[in-house]
């Protein structure tokens, strides 16, 4: 089949790989532009432009889709029998939608309509989601909103982070794109409409989100921490000092203000709310390294007893 690809981050490698591994004609690959990384501001390709110099594939990083007929010339010329996109993080206008023959098939990483939008990964997570999934639709123009494939149930553990299952969902992505695709080239598919039933959007990631209020409870916030591991990841100040929290177990307790920070041999601890506490597993205060809770009671950042709400 031959396919245009539109697609920028990591999520989108192993679906672009995929497509050139089961042999379809991937004629041109879409993506964002390079973007200036790092302190020392390097500019640096997104991953899908990497895979697809490496195979040689033609690249294109237009501003925008909508009201560019050069784009439009561009597909028009190579006329795909299908666009495939995964995390491209640009919208698709309806005549490049109407364009191909089986239309343009988008991988989002959420079992839909639960979780539309641009972070259903970190954020089915951070709503204590037991299972999620990755999810093939035909593309209309609303987010996330087009009629659906293929889905692919994953389970969420308790030892999944944002990052975790992301690598999860990727490859399982990739390998249902390769089904849908079957599916639709032999007619053994049929597109059904969401339901608007459970319905949500996840919105796009920030910093600020991640700052951690103890008056909630520590499940709450377990599954925060969680979710934002790697990025943005979760943090509360004291002293005007930021400290980063890696990891954590949620517990119960008694006889704690929320807030409150307490020690108990080698284990560290923060109150919450409802009568739970978070155990601090890994931490990392601004200037120092990550480290494990002995190593942060050791280091004699905050006293036991010391209120982190304030």
């Amino acid at each position: 089949m031959k396919v245009i690809f539109m697609g920028t981050p990591d999520f989108a490698v192993p679906c672009l790989e995929k497509l050139i591994e089961d042999g379809h004609q991937v004629e041109a690959v879409f993506t964002r532009e390079d973007k200036p990384v790092g302190r020392k501001k390097v500019l640096t390709a997104p991953p899908v432009k990497e895979v697809a110099l490496k195979h040689e594939i033609k690249v294109f990083q237009p501003k925008k889709l909508r009201d560019n007929p050069e784009a439009f010339e561009i597909i028009k010329n190579i006329n795909p029998d299908l666009i495939v996109v995964v995390a491209y993080g640009r919208i698709l206008p309806k005549e490049i939608l109407e364009f191909p023959k089986y239309g343009c098939v988008n991988v989002h990483g959420s079992l839909l309509p639960r979780h539309r939008g641009s972070s259903p990964i970190q954020w089915s997570i951070v709503c204590g989601d037991k299972v999620t999934g990755v999810t093939t639709m035909l593309m209309d123009e609303g987010i996330d909103t087009g009629d659906i494939l293929e889905v692919k149930e994953v389970p969420i553990e308790d030892t999944d982070t944002g990052g975790s299952l992301f690598d999860k969902l990727c490859i399982e992505g990739a390998k249902l794109l390769s089904s849908t695709i079957k599916g639709l080239e032999s007619g053994n598919i049929t597109p059904k409409k969401q339901p608007e039933e459970g319905a949500n959007y996840a919105p796009m990631l920030t910093k600020e989100m991640g700052l951690l209020d103890f008056n909630k409870n520590a499940n709450e916030l377990w599954c925060l921490i969680r979710g934002f591991n790697p990025w943005p990841l979760t943090y509360f100040y004291y002293n005007e000092r930021r400290f980063k929290v890696f990891d954590a177990k949620p517990l119960s307790i008694k006889g704690h203000i929320a807030g409150e920070f307490f020690v108990d041999g080698s284990k560290a601890f923060i109150a919450c709310g409802e009568n739970t506490a978070l155990e601090i597993v890994e931490i990392c205060p601004d200037g120092s390294k990550k480290m494990n809770a002995s190593a942060f009671i050791n280091g004699r950042f905050i006293a036991s007893g010391e209120m982190l709400n304030k």
